[in-house]
């Protein structure tokens, strides 16, 4: 089958398990297609081509012999580099990294999907040490986005984003901390979901700022989103911020879509200095729902604030051994942030971190009255490559530290949210909301955004890599 890479992640495995294609198909297709578009797209630092075929024949031998398989049965996936994966180094997007003795296992999040019946294609580009908003590499070179490669993909998890966007993969894992999967699903239009802070284990990826650091799925489908993030969940001892929580499958409850749902725009902080477009797919996305109630989160901004402090401390305090011995072989964008970090005065620390119990209880104030929140994913579609600055409420700002002013506030807070794609008539760049829920209810932010999917005002087409 020529359109394969059309396909998303559930389809291939209803394909595959049903005998109408085989997992060695799959593979070959997407291994073709990385090899046309990837020079181009350059989303992939390591294709793991043998460790696929070797997956798919087993998967095809084991229906063969009448077992069953996966519900994720030979549907492609890859990662973003700061996950470990056995017989490559952990790079997380650094020259320093790529030294490293390669990984002697996967990470559990890898093992996972595969024990749902994925398989993993290889491992994909990042913003350095996934302190990025923009998808540009200085060691490995920008990601492009597939719906016009003159753009970004944002970031730091540019890669998953273009290889989802341009099929090169059904489902890509990303890492968030002020808004890596968010961003990029804006830019290249796709979905992404941010789970709760604590939800998914961490452990067997590359860290940048523990208080913030998520793990999470990209894919063109809520569906995808919904079956990778369930075969992802379960306790793991190895991740001690991860909490103890039993299973909350999400897939099958999204069919109730957003009925019965509380939902209200964010306004405030959230409805302002971004571009029109920005607010427009607010507006779209609430009338869709029949959201007409607007509330705010009180101190957003400051909590914005707050999170590029910690950020900046916990980050630099990471990297302070690579700071004095390497500082050469940083991105200098990279290493004047984290320098910068390291200097700033621990009691601004311990006062941001009080902060942050603050916030996190006006925020459950506000989930007292709703249910699901959305707002502005990214101030803007995605900017042109090596763009270096961008207009936000008036003034001319850089660009690769504030294209987070929107999903800052909410890593923060630690909520679940997922990125949704819009996409305006005669505009080949899309733009996302996030569709933001308490805690631990993923469930309903996946609902919502299925509502948005199913009825055409969230999409995501693949793109041609034009």
């Amino acid at each position: 089958m020529s359109d394969l890479h059309l396909f998303d992640a559930l389809g291939v495995a209803r394909a595959v398990q049903s005998g109408e294609i085989r997992a060695t198909e799959v593979v070959e297709a997407a291994l073709r297609r990385i090899a046309a578009l990837d020079p181009t797209v350059n989303a992939f630092t390591d294709v793991t081509a043998a460790r696929a075929r070797a997956r798919a024949e087993a998967l095809d031998a084991a229906r063969a012999r009448g077992e069953a398989l996966g519900p994720l049965a030979g549907a492609p996936f890859a990662v973003k580099n700061l996950f470990d994966v056995a017989g490559l180094p952990t790079r997380a997007g650094s020259r320093i990294n790529r030294e490293r003795p390669p990984s002697a296992a996967d990470s559990p999040l890898i093992t996972r999907l595969e024990g749902a019946g994925a398989i993993l294609l290889g491992a994909l580009n990042m913003g350095e040490y996934a302190y990025d908003f923009t998808g540009e590499n200085a060691h490995d070179g920008a990601s492009r986005n597939p719906h016009d490669i003159a753009h970004m993909t944002g970031g730091s998890s540019g890669g998953s984003g273009g290889a989802v966007a341009g099929g090169l993969a059904t489902i890509a894992l990303g890492s968030d901390t002020n808004g890596s999967i968010r961003v990029p699903s804006s830019f290249c239009g796709i979905f992404g979901l941010k789970p709760t802070y604590g939800r998914l284990t961490r452990a067997g990826s590359f860290p940048f700022v523990a208080s913030f650091d998520h793990l999470g799925p990209l894919a063109r489908s809520v569906a995808d989103l919904a079956a990778s993030y369930d075969a992802m969940q379960g306790p793991d001892a190895a991740d001690h911020a991860q909490i103890r929580r039993p299973l909350e499958p999400t897939l099958a409850g999204l069919e109730a879509g957003a009925r019965g749902l509380r939902i209200a725009t964010l306004g405030g902080y959230f409805a302002r200095g971004g571009d029109a477009a920005a607010f427009a797919a607010v507006e779209t996305a609430a009338k869709a729902l029949g959201a007409k109630r607007q509330v705010e989160l009180p101190e957003a901004a400051r909590a914005r604030a707050a999170a590029y402090l910690i950020t900046m401390t916990e980050g630099g305090a990471l990297h302070m051994d690579r700071l004095r011995e390497r500082a050469a072989d940083f991105d200098p964008d990279t290493r004047d942030r984290l320098i910068a970090g390291a200097m700033l005065p621990g009691a601004w620390m311990v006062k941001a971190q009080k902060f942050r119990s603050w916030f996190a209880a006006r925020v459950a104030e506000v989930f007292r009255d709703v249910d699901v929140l959305i707002a502005p994913a990214t101030p803007c579609r995605a900017p042109r490559i090596g763009q270096r600055t961008f207009v936000f409420d008036g003034k001319e700002m850089l660009l690769r530290p504030n294209i987070g002013v929107f999903t800052q506030p909410i890593s923060f807070a630690g909520l679940p949210v997922v990125a949704a794609p819009l996409w305006t008539a005669g505009e080949t760049l899309p733009i996302a909301v996030q569709i933001i829920a308490a805690p631990w209810r993923e469930d309903l932010a996946l609902r919502v955004a299925c509502e948005l999917e199913r009825s055409g005002v969230a999409s995501a087409p693949v793109a041609g890599a034009a």
